[in-house]
């Protein structure tokens, strides 16, 4: 039968992981009580609700037919570049200058066409990651591309 594979394995993928952040904050820490709570309540307490989100995505799933997922090598690629590109970026060309440059090439993944709506989403999102990471968290990243 033709099921809707991507969100099933997608569903199952974060109840595993919620699983395994149960397990790990039962094994290795103590819940205390809801009065004077543990260190392993916080973890374990996300490792449950991720496991709820992860059958309510991949139960649904199973009745519903999807399309056989595909592999594009390209829009991957465009993802796993982007994610380079910020990383060995963010020294060189600052907080600013590796966000826009990473959503500019992450964009080309999407399935439409255009600069326009590219630009705008570039421009936004890295306001946003300024303000919240540079002034908001007072991180201690170089805002701006060090000019030699």
């Amino acid at each position: 039968m033709n099921r809707d594979w991507p969100d099933v394995l997608g569903g199952l993928a974060l109840a595993g992981i919620g699983g395994l952040a149960l397990g790990w904050a039962l094994v290795h820490y103590d819940l205390g009580t809801l009065r004077q709570m543990g260190p392993g309540f916080f973890p374990a307490v996300l490792g449950a609700l991720l496991i709820g989100l992860g059958l309510i995505v991949a139960l649904p799933a199973l009745a519903r037919s999807g399309d056989t997922p595909r592999f594009e090598l390209g829009s991957a690629a465009a993802v796993l570049a982007a994610i380079l590109i910020f990383g060995f970026g963010l020294r060189l060309l600052g907080l600013a200058g590796a966000t826009a440059a990473s959503v500019l090439v992450a964009s080309l993944a999407a399935p439409h066409g255009g600069w326009t709506w590219r630009i705008l989403l570039a421009l936004t999102v890295t306001a946003l990651t300024v303000v919240v990471f540079s002034y908001g968290l007072r991180m201690t990243l170089p805002l701006w591309p060090r000019l030699p």
